[in-house]
């Protein structure tokens, strides 16, 4: 059985930049778990040394719609 928990928001910059920082110092600990905060939840994982990592940049173009840029950044691994 699969669980996910979702949470979107809108973030200033430099609070986007914290939270991947943070994120980012959760991976960096010597502990075997990591901490990931999912809006007002906490999820604990159990990494492995090596990770998989795929990004995904899409940059669209439209007169009517506007310009639309999207990163997409996916961590995966089998504890």
């Amino acid at each position: 059985m699969a669980q996910r928990t979702t949470a979107d928001e809108t973030l200033p910059r430099t609070a986007l930049a914290s939270y991947l920082e943070a994120l980012a110092g959760e991976f960096e600990a010597d502990e075997e778990e990591v901490h990931v905060d999912v809006g007002n939840k906490t999820i604990t994982l159990t990494p492995p040394e090596d990770v998989d990592l795929s990004i995904d940049v899409v940059e669209r173009s439209s007169r009517l719609r506007g310009s639309r840029e999207t990163i997409e950044i996916e961590l995966s691994w089998k504890p």
